[in-house]
């Protein structure tokens, strides 16, 4: 990505600071404390057997802490958004109760957070539900900020671009950016009304707007952008290429990429907490003035740990009859399971839980082919009664299935570009595996090198993936599941997700297909996939993968060799459990 950075006003960060509002001589602290990609993790209590999890509850202890120690004045509260999606409760309050006060709203308010960013998964929930959360923060004095998601008919920014607040006697301005990268991952309708422009493209007009117009003394960028490289290479991930290159900006906050990190330098310093309430990003910026002028700051950051037993017993009491609400909505019984799923069998072959999800997509009308991925990297549903809590482990995000018209040929080059970057055809492993962490995964000491949710098979066909040749051969497609043959000409109706179909994972580019192009190929459009699972079992009554193959077909890893390398990968990524 290009760089195209023209500010408006040529203003150098001194000259800002020179232009900033009287301040009385003396030394400032500020605390600034961060939270991003918590993804719905309000509660501190599983849903089912009343195990205990990291938790926004824990988070406010913290907060609390710090506000105690340093003053609430002086604290500065912010969140770089994904908040909307991800577990039970957020489901519950975007799709279930849609009358009362969104849960997040009152979160935020009942935490007093100063501004929160909007972020891609926030969008994915649809207009329902971000309008009027944009609407109760606006009445909470928190805001819902995304400065590059810009109106079609140019009439300014669909959310605001920023909120003023002031703490530790300082006039402190907040940006916000959502994610530049939505339209891959998500359909139109979803963001109808607005398109995202590059951060990169609109932030240092932007900072020196706000500074021109509101002389603020600091200046937060709040971003829901990976970090990146910050060459300016990857369109979801502009964090570090604001950090290297935009002047004005003292504090940026960041998320998306679930790694927690932090970074301080001589001007500026950056946050980003990880997620699903891990951590607490902390920092310290500290302002000396003489002759009512800003003439140094220094930056302290640091990441808190969170320990999950130290929920706000206060706050939880407060949210104890939402608690109440979301887990007796998801402990009904839906259905019957008469086998143990296991998401982590998806990586080995063909997987029970890889069957269920192919026989949702299949199950519908038109559908021939099926292309899913795991969507849950180790997660396990065991077999008996199955309770609508059991669909977030089977399928956490709030995806609709599409049906896309597809040549056989580009089904086959889709699988090969899928299991490139699922496996290897030399050295010792067959999984192409990583030594190091993986925040994301919560994986130590090896991780898959690639993202686990790109990691598509197919169902409706048969056919093996040889795991000794190089991409472009490996996959040889027998027939389909029924046993008539299959043709690389002819079109078929495809089922994938409206992340896959929208250009998620760039498997379908790969494959040469025009992503921002697909209305002329999308035949059909089905509800959120979790719906469609739950109206299966509804219909179904017992799940019984196994039975489910006349329609899915078979695939598997050849030769059988490869099978026992196969076991030492997956012992490196999960141990012998």
């Amino acid at each position: 990505m290009k760089n195209l950075l023209k500010p408006a006003v040529p203003l150098c960060l001194a000259a800002c600071i020179a232009c900033s509002h009287s301040l009385q001589d003396g030394e400032y602290t500020l605390t600034v404390l961060s939270t991003n990609d918590v993804h719905g993790t309000w509660f501190d209590s599983t849903y089912v057997g009343g195990g205990v999890r990291n938790s926004i509850f824990a988070i406010n202890h913290y907060v609390d802490s710090v506000r105690k120690a340093d003053g609430p004045e002086n604290v500065l509260l912010v969140d770089a958004g994904d908040c909307l999606q991800g577990d039970n409760a957020t489901y519950y309050f975007n799709f279930v109760d849609t009358t009362s006060r969104h849960m997040f709203s009152r979160i935020m308010e009942y935490m007093k957070y100063d501004a929160v960013a909007v972020g891609n998964h926030d969008v994915e929930t649809g207009h329902p539900v971000y309008d009027k959360v944009t609407r109760e923060l606006k009445e909470a004095g928190a805001g819902f900020l995304a400065g590059n998601a810009v109106k079609n008919d140019g009439a300014g920014t669909y959310f605001p671009l920023y909120k003023m607040v002031e703490k530790a006697g300082l006039r402190i301005a907040v940006l916000g950016y959502t994610n530049a990268n939505i339209k891959a991952w998500l359909s139109e309708e979803i963001w109808s009304g607005m398109h995202f422009v590059p951060i990169a493209d609109i932030i240092q007009r932007d900072v020196d707007y706000v500074r021109r117009k509101e002389k603020p003394d600091v200046v937060v960028a709040a971003m829901h952008s990976a970090c990146g490289k910050g060459d300016g290479s990857i369109l979801e991930a502009e964090a570090l290429d604001a950090f290297n290159s935009v002047k004005g900006v003292d504090w940026l906050i960041c998320g998306h990429d679930h790694i927690p990190y932090v970074e301080t330098r001589e001007k500026s310093a950056l946050l980003n907490s990880g997620s699903h309430s891990r951590y607490l990003a902390h920092g310290k910026m500290h302002l000396k003035v003489e002759g009512g002028k800003i003439v140094s700051k220094t930056f302290e950051t640091d990441l808190i740990p969170v320990d999950a037993t130290k929920a706000d017993p206060v706050m939880r009491e407060h949210f104890r009859p939402e608690f109440e609400a979301v887990r007796d909505f998801t402990v009904k019984k839906i259905g019957t399971l008469v086998t143990n799923l296991r998401t982590r069998d998806s990586y080995a072959g063909q997987s029970d839980y890889m069957n269920v999800l192919h026989f949702i997509t299949l199950n519908n009308p038109g559908v021939e082919i099926s292309i899913a991925a795991p969507l849950t990297f180790n997660g396990t549903i065991k077999a008996g009664d199955l309770l609508f809590n059991d669909l977030f482990t089977i399928y956490p995000f709030e995806n609709q299935l599409y049906v896309v018209k597809m040549t056989g040929d580009e089904v086959r080059r889709l699988l090969e570009a899928s299991y490139n970057r699922w496996i290897q055809n030399s050295g010792e492993h067959v999984l192409k595996l990583t030594p190091g962490d993986n925040y994301r995964t919560g994986q130590r000491k090896w991780s898959f090198e690639n993202a686990f949710f790109n990691f598509d098979s197919a169902g409706g066909l048969i056919y093996t993936v040889d795991v000794t040749k190089p991409m472009g051969s490996r996959v040889d497609i027998v027939s389909m599941a029924n046993g008539d043959p299959f043709e690389p000409e002819r079109t078929y109706n495809v089922g994938m997700t409206s992340y896959r179909a929208s250009g998620g994972g760039d498997l379908l580019r790969e494959v040469g297909i025009d992503t921002d192009n697909m209305e002329e190929r999308i035949v059909n459009r089905y509800p959120e996939i979790r719906t469609l699972i739950y109206r299966c079992i509804q219909e179904h009554k017992v799940m019984d993968p196994q039975s489910c193959l006349g329609i899915i077909g078979t695939w598997k890893f050849v030769p059988a060799s490869a099978n026992e390398k196969i076991a030492a990968d997956m012992q490196l990524l999960f141990g012998n459990k």
